[in-house]
């Protein structure tokens, strides 16, 4: 991947759009309320395909590693299709293969299979980097550069009103059953069991296929609307590139922060349900624990709504160094605590890790002219930091409890606090 800047016809920067600016973001936010929505829902189905498969952590998190494994592996093929086709059909595209992942949970469930589920998470994933890849540089170039992660912030709220709203659902829909007890499980016959995993497993049905049906609706929707062209955007036949991308210092540290960033929050999100399921931390049934993640989300919604103010008028890397700082601080209390102060830290860490991504992608991606979507591809790649990562804190929390395995996520915000105070500054390489 390599870059140039874009030219007018007369030799000047091409400029952006600004007609029907104000349109094009509202359709952006519908996008961000969906994956945000459908994302959230990994949430819940881990503790429920924890309990029908009888799984321990580490495999368990195989949900997240085929679903965030998806974006490393069709990132830069999704980049590379903004460029054959543009943002807008590449939105269709995603959509509809979200749609196809969507429907697939049904045979899945069926069987049922954990093995097809993952590979249901995978193609719903690959949809949603499609989207990812796209609507982020969109909305990022979509006005002046200086407010860029302020933008973003705005329609990443609208991603956390999604993910607000999904556990409640998933908890109405795919936990409204109280799950027998391991140890029932394990003494059932075969026949008993494989007739519980398919009730079990069924719960997820309706809610996918309702899914499905608006994804492809939206799609619709989205084909049928004039979004202003980007052309500064992404690259054009006739152009050559003359810089390559990895010579940017500031954006490799980013794709590391990107990384860590949603490694850290997927790996709390996951933990979540089982998390207050401890004695020692709430002792809450699943349905119930699952309620209060939407209260995590719900933090990191409102944070992010607080954040495209304050990030009008104050420095990004300082909002982003400070927010990372607070958030590991928080992570460290739940670790070293117990009963309603381990729960309530914990749920607080969603108010200051909402502006990170948001923060960390603008700052890498804003007026970066033809490298906006392979640099884009670049970063939404490496948002397969949610599918190692907890994986890794399963493994920890499978072999040290699931309490101190939170050490990982604040291994994490440690990081992206030096990126924001320090490994943020523009520096081009020879």
């Amino acid at each position: 991947m390599a870059i140039t800047n874009m030219q007018t016809s007369t030799g000047t920067p091409a400029t952006q759009p600004v007609s029907n600016s104000r349109a094009a973001l509202s359709v952006m936010t519908t996008l961000f309320f969906m994956w945000g929505f459908v994302t959230v829902l990994n949430d819940v189905l881990v503790p429920h395909l924890k309990s029908i498969f009888d799984l321990n952590y580490t495999k368990v998190m195989l949900i997240q590693f085929a679903f965030f494994g998806a974006y490393f592996i069709f990132s830069i093929p999704s980049a590379k299709l903004i460029d054959w086709i543009g943002y807008k059909k590449t939105i269709v595209v995603g959509l509809v293969t979200m749609a196809v992942g969507a429907f697939l949970f049904i045979p899945a469930a069926g069987v049922p299979s954990f093995p097809l589920f993952l590979g249901a998470l995978m193609i719903l994933a690959a949809g949603i980097t499609a989207l990812q890849v796209a609507a982020n540089p969109y909305v990022a170039v979509l006005g002046p550069p200086q407010t860029a992660s302020s933008r973003l912030n705005l329609v990443q709220a609208f991603n956390s009103l999604g993910t607000f709203v999904g556990p409640f659902i998933g908890s109405l829909f795919i936990l409204s059953a109280a799950p027998q007890s391991m140890d029932t499980v394990r003494q059932m016959s075969a026949e008993a069991l494989q007739a519980y995993r398919i009730h079990e497993a069924s719960s997820v049905k309706l809610p996918y296929t309702i899914i499905g049906l608006l994804l492809l609706a939206l799609a619709v929707t989205i084909g049928l609307f004039k979004l202003p062209p980007i052309a500064s955007a992404h690259k054009h036949g006739d152009t050559k590139s003359t810089v390559s991308l990895w010579r940017y210092r500031h954006l490799v540290l980013g794709v590391v922060g990107i990384f860590v960033y949603v490694g850290a929050e997927v790996s709390i999100g996951s933990f979540l349900i089982n998390y207050f399921g401890q004695p020692e931390i709430g002792n809450l049934s699943a349905s119930v624990a699952a309620r209060y993640v939407s209260i995590y989300w719900g933090a990191a919604m409102v944070g992010r709504f607080i954040g495209s103010g304050i990030l009008q008028k104050v420095r990004t890397g300082t909002v982003l160094g400070f927010a990372a700082l607070v958030a590991a601080l928080l992570v460290a209390i739940s670790m070293l605590s117990l009963g309603s102060l381990a729960m309530w830290s914990i749920l607080l860490v969603g108010l200051f890790t909402s502006i990170m991504f948001p923060s960390i992608f603008s700052l890498r991606i804003a007026d970066r002219g033809e490298l906006t979507a392979d640099g884009s591809g670049l970063l939404i790649m490496a948002i397969v930091g949610g599918a190692i990562l907890p994986v890794l804190q399963g493994a920890l929390a499978d072999s040290i409890g699931i309490h101190h395995a939170f050490v990982l996520p604040i291994i994490c915000y440690l990081y992206i606090a030096f990126y924001a105070f320090k490994g943020s500054k523009p520096t081009v390489t020879a």
